[in-house]
């Protein structure tokens, strides 16, 4: 599971999530990717179990990157505590996903095989995306 090893705050403000993505919306690493199409918080457990997914799929051949890391704090004060008495406490991280963002990256196999390993990795999250490819979204070249 994907944590911060430290971090300068133990609690953040919720935030909004508006707009696109303006960074890690390019294929940069693989050949072929896995696009955000809403806005969402992802948490390390989606990811983890998105990974598992995909390497399973491909039964380890080929490479896999995740492009996303959560390094935001969710607290959540126990069940059955009266209002008031402070912020909760952190109990999971997430990352904060806009539209745009390029979630896992994969190289080294077919595009059948990288399309239906990314499918199977799109069912674990909880939003819409689309497959694309390195040549369909830039990247570098």
């Amino acid at each position: 599971m994907l944590l911060p090893k430290r971090v300068k705050y133990r609690r953040v403000q919720r935030g909004r999530l508006k707009g696109k993505a303006t960074r890690g919306n390019t294929v940069s690493y693989g050949d072929y990717g896995l696009v955000a199409l809403e806005p969402a918080w992802i948490t390390s457990n989606q990811i983890e179990a998105a990974r598992v997914a995909m390497t399973r799929y491909i039964k380890r051949g080929g490479q896999v990157w995740i492009k996303i890391f959560p390094d935001k704090p969710i607290t959540e004060k126990p069940a059955e505590t009266r209002m008031g008495s402070g912020k909760g406490s952190p109990e999971y991280w997430v990352a904060v996903v806009k539209p745009g963002r390029v979630l896992f990256e994969i190289a080294g196999v077919d595009r059948e095989l990288a399309a239906e390993a990314m499918r199977l990795a799109s069912a674990k999250l909880p939003i819409k995306c689309k497959f694309v490819s390195k040549e369909e979204l830039g990247g570098e070249q």
